[in-house]
């Protein structure tokens, strides 16, 4: 709104506040329909429903949640919501989820996410898709396993990874480096790893304190910022959806939680290019599919830096594509300017990766030159060449 509204914009607010006052608010987040195909120990692997009167068409798609986050991330509300763009595409739409945490899985470390959760899971979506090659969409840590799994199992129907701001070199992230010298003076016996032990890993008020004090600027001046787009139907709306994204969250396991906090946090082990998992070392230099990296231009967890410390890693990659796209953390995913700059990108990837059903050996891939690069705003964006 102006400083001084125009009647227009006095008209368009007034409606806000009655429709938020008579209905509860004014976001639609009715959830796109869909069906449990799979399910297993922390592993729910759902099936969104075709648009009525649009048919599915080409490969299916895999979106990857991370630990601790809903999966709203993908489906946040109607008119933003990744899930729905790709439904109404006639794209063939599956999610995997975790369900809730409890005390009882506090023994499972990311083998249980690498070994059986993913790969059980792109072989669901692969079979139900009619043998078709899935391609993978990983958010934040989803994009982290997503990376793993598919340098590590070169046998799964992967048709192409998607890695939406999944941070690799954590000594970039500003929140995490300054401290990380004092985490390594513990030598794993400090408070944080005795508390998430006792816990049996970490309860799901501790997970939305963090990512609250992850973006605590947009949380302070949250109040002005809906006085002055109080005439913005959309923007409320958008509001309201991440609102209630953040008041969802969910635990980490007590030993997956150990891993991510020695291996990723004190150790910044990806960042090498490799990383014990199980008993065995996962290089990502072993991916041999097509990856696309994005990283939000304003994202304060995984900045540009962290995120495109992967793209000198994927050295077995037909075509690694590194995009900077605008928004925070959430914003690049699910953002309004996500509509018309990440989901264009990704609609794009899938198209030109999408193969046809697989013979029973996985399909070669060839080396495929450079796309042209394109810009997105103020938000540049780069591809790297074929190897």
């Amino acid at each position: 709104m102006d400083l001084i509204p125009k009647p227009d914009q006095v008209v368009a607010a007034a409606g806000n506040v009655a429709h938020t006052l008579l209905y509860g608010g004014l976001a639609d987040l009715r959830p796109m329909p869909r069906t449990l195909i799979d399910d297993g120990e922390l592993r729910e692997v759902y099936h969104y429903r075709p648009a009525a009167g649009v048919p599915q068409t080409g490969d299916p798609v895999l979106l990857v949640t991370p630990l601790a986050a809903p999966s709203l991330c993908f489906d946040l509300r109607r008119d933003c919501s990744l899930v729905e763009h790709l439904v109404t595409q006639g794209r063939p739409t599956y999610l995997l989820e975790y369900g809730q945490v409890s005390f009882k899985n506090r023994s499972l470390g990311m083998e249980h996410w690498v070994d059986e959760v993913l790969p059980e899971a792109i072989r669901v979506v692969s079979e139900h898709a009619g043998g078709r090659g899935v391609h993978l969409v990983g958010w934040s840590l989803g994009g982290i396993f997503t990376l793993l799994v598919a340098a590590d199992r070169q046998d799964l129907p992967i048709a192409s990874i998607t890695v939406v701001g999944s941070p690799v070199d954590v000594t970039k992230v500003p929140l995490v480096a300054p401290v990380r010298p004092l985490l390594n003076l513990t030598q794993g016996r400090g408070v944080i790893t005795r508390a998430y032990r006792v816990l049996g890993g970490v309860p799901t008020p501790f997970v939305n304190w963090a990512f609250t004090a992850a973006s605590a600027q947009k949380v302070l001046t949250k109040p002005l910022a809906v006085l002055t787009h109080l005439d913005d139907t959309d923007y409320l709306a958008q509001m309201e959806a991440v609102t209630r994204f953040m008041s969802n969250m969910t635990a980490y396991p007590g030993r997956t939680f150990g891993q991510l906090y020695h291996r990723f946090v004190k150790g910044n082990a990806l960042a090498t290019g490799s990383m014990e998992i199980g008993d065995r070392t996962i290089d990502l230099a072993s991916i041999s599919v097509p990856t696309l990296v994005f990283a939000g231009n304003t994202d304060g967890i995984a900045p540009l830096p962290a995120v495109r410390a992967v793209v000198p890693l994927l050295t077995g990659s037909p075509q690694v594509r590194f995009e900077v796209v605008p928004g925070g953390h959430l914003g690049m995913l699910t953002g309004r300017a996500a509509r018309s700059t990440t989901w264009t990108a990704i609609d794009e990837w899938v198209d030109e990766w999408s193969r046809g059903p697989l013979p029973k050996a996985k399909a070669s891939r060839g080396t495929i030159g450079s796309n042209p690069s394109r810009r997105y705003g103020s938000a540049g964006s780069r591809a790297l060449g074929g190897r």
